[in-house]
């Protein structure tokens, strides 16, 4: 019963094949020759709310107001930081070539991408919770959920975690039910309206700007994975840079701008990320819980 892949949900799989193929001898600029062009520039996307998005012409969202904080930070080292908007489908590549120092979005930390990139300090938790219509008792506890009919967007990185959820009830006794991949998430939350699902699985942050927007027809419910991780990538080439993201992403959580942007565009704070980047897949692997 599975759905076909909206187009642009399988030129988000090419864009990250185009990345992974991509030449990483050309991404070898750091903070030498950043320093030395007095510009670092960051890849951005502009249809990714709440992270990046355009309202009235306007870039909006956590990093636009964070980009400000960036700027001073980077100014302070002798240095200008440059925003260039992209596609999401040539996003990654474009860092991996060379072409952008770091990409400043709401990427999230996935095995296949620790194969080109380093990524900061995690900036926002990625962890995938259910939503359900609201006022419907019949589901709480993992348990619940057994033989339900779920709803994912098909081809998401959600799909290479939905084994945790599959353990976690068998854990219980018992078995998930269908799962329907969709092209997009809005026809996935339409159908869990209209009754033809049971629940929807998605990343934290999404669920809850969902909530947020609609609490009078959805309503989260638990998490129904590990920990995950929304991070910038930056190329394994690029150590300085990844320890001077590092250094921001210390300053923004020890003067409190961090907390105060993670609440104000994506409903809570997450006080207990790692401080530190993540490199590989087996660090990703502990942190997430997937070993």
């Amino acid at each position: 019963m599975a759905k076909a892949a909206r187009p642009t949900t399988l030129l988000r799989g090419l864009a990250l094949a185009a990345a992974l193929l991509s030449p990483l001898s050309a991404a070898e600029a750091d903070m030498a020759d950043i320093k030395s062009k007095g510009v670092m520039t960051v890849a951005t996307e502009d249809d990714y709310a709440p992270f990046n998005y355009i309202v009235d012409g306007r870039p909006e969202g956590f990093h636009k107001e964070l980009l400000e904080d960036l700027q001073a930070f980077a100014k302070a080292r002798g240095f200008e930081v440059k925003q260039e908007i992209l596609p999401w489908t040539g996003l990654l590549a474009s860092v991996s070539s060379g072409q952008y120092d770091m990409a400043f979005t709401g990427a999230l930390v996935t095995d296949d991408r620790l194969r080109v990139f380093n990524f900061a300090p995690p900036f926002a938790s990625a962890q995938h919770f259910y939503v359900k219509r609201k006022g419907d008792d019949r589901l709480g506890d993992i348990a619940s959920l057994c033989g339900k009919t779920a709803g994912l967007q098909a081809g998401s990185a959600l799909l290479a975690r939905l084994p945790e959820l599959k353990k976690m009830m068998a854990d219980k006794g018992c078995e998930i039910g269908e799962v329907v991949e969709y092209q997009s998430y809005p026809e996935a939350y339409a159908d869990l309206a209209n009754q033809r699902l049971d629940y929807v699985i998605n990343a934290l942050i999404s669920i809850n700007d969902l909530v947020k927007n609609r609490g009078d027809v959805f309503e989260k419910g638990i998490a129904v994975s590990g920990a995950g991780f929304a991070a910038w990538p930056i190329p394994k080439e690029s150590p300085e840079l990844l320890e001077f993201a590092g250094a921001f992403m210390k300053e923004a959580r020890d003067n409190g701008r961090l907390a105060a942007l993670q609440a104000k565009w994506f409903g809570e704070a997450f006080p207990d990320l790692p401080a530190g980047p993540i490199k590989d897949v087996e660090q990703f692997h502990k942190l997430a819980g997937l070993d």
